[in-house]
């Protein structure tokens, strides 16, 4: 006869043994796989597991242990309080404020985005801490190639936002497909611009170590690239400072020069394209750019930009916390690979996104 359990009823150890007719020892050998358990018994407690849906009570043995989990993040430093990367560790606090119940501690570390060095600085401070899990944005890969090998030889699990370094040994990458952003960006730009030369430019420095811009690069040359017919001369140029009015200069000679028509920015720094639209005084580029700043909104609107590509970095944030808490807390299995919606934000839908005001 079996025995009857209810619908909302917390599943125990007990209840498997009961099912099984076993001792509860012989249950919890076979959940953590020691000690010695007749095959046949095994095959029939698993079963039951599976029948029942059992679920460790974690938040039990979490306390009981009285042993809470410390978590750090790794991110670049945002250059002001509205800038990109101030969202992701926003979603961050967010998720960690839901769990206080776990008793969960984070740990934020920044590093210069112009600045190699800084990422090798802070990646040691993140090791001296021994953390439970990291979130990583891998901004250098150079530099976060060998930060995730001492993470490894170390048994630190991380999770990469944002870019992705691919094989790495990571759990889990929360982000945009980079190289399906540079796909939809290619076909954006086609689709309003049917003839005249683009200009891509990469406001950044050490591009070969920038893995995220090196892929929506690649993303938007092979949506011309696999054209029957193609109307576009296409060009890249970095732009490593922007600390003087050199820069400007390199753009406007580069517009003249080969005629250009259309720019799409790599990266969040779409505004300093407004800037230099009014300086020259151009009204007929059609540009296209990333992220819900608060001065790229201010390009949207006033139609220097026609298309901002969102990432949703809040959301990366609190989805990257929660993968570490599922799989190091809980100790659930979680996915690979998380990627994020790539929205497509227009002067007509950008007052919709409350979220990133």
């Amino acid at each position: 006869m079996l025995i009857a359990i209810e619908l909302n009823k917390q599943i125990r150890i007990k209840d498997i043994a009961e099912r099984a007719k076993v001792s509860i020892g012989t249950v919890d050998r076979v959940l953590h796989n020691r000690g010695e358990v007749a095959e046949a018994t095994k095959k029939k407690i698993l079963e039951i597991i599976k029948e029942l849906d059992y679920q460790p009570n974690i938040l039990a043995s979490t306390l009981a242990s009285k042993k809470s989990a410390t978590f750090a993040t790794l991110l670049p430093q945002p250059p002001s309080e509205d800038g990109y990367w101030s969202k992701p560790i926003k979603g961050v606090e967010k998720r960690i404020a839901e769990l206080p119940q776990y008793g969960l501690q984070i740990e934020s570390f920044t590093f210069s985005q112009t600045d190699p060095a800084s990422f090798v600085k802070e990646a040691n401070k993140v090791l001296n801490i021994k953390p439970d899990g990291v979130v990583l944005a891998p901004f250098y890969k150079k530099e976060a190639t060998v930060f995730i090998e001492e993470l490894k030889n170390n048994k630190i699990p991380f999770v990469f936002i944002d870019s992705e370094i691919k094989d790495a040994g990571h759990l889990s990458y929360i982000g945009q497909n980079s190289y399906q952003s540079g796909l939809v960006s290619g076909k954006l730009l086609d689709l309003i611009l049917p003839d005249g030369n683009i200009l891509l430019i990469h406001f950044a420095k050490e591009m070969d170590n920038q893995n995220h811009l090196v892929q929506r690069e690649k993303g938007f040359y092979n949506w011309f690239a696999k054209k029957k017919e193609n109307n576009h001369q296409l060009y890249t140029l970095e732009i490593p400072d922007t600390n003087s009015d050199e820069w400007m200069n390199k753009v406007e000679k580069e517009i003249h020069q080969k005629n250009i028509k259309g720019i799409f920015v790599t990266n969040s720094k779409v505004f300093f394209v407004g800037r230099l639209q009014n300086k020259l005084k151009l009204d007929n580029l059609k540009v296209i750019g990333h992220d819900l700043l608060k001065e790229n909104i201010e390009c949207l609107k006033n139609d220097q930009v026609q298309f901002l590509i969102c990432q949703r970095p809040e959301e990366q944030g609190y989805n990257a916390i929660n993968k570490l808490f599922r799989r190091i807390v809980q100790r659930r299995n979680i996915q690979k690979e998380n990627y994020t919606s790539i929205d497509i934000v227009t002067k007509e839908n950008v007052d919709y996104y409350k979220e990133f005001k």
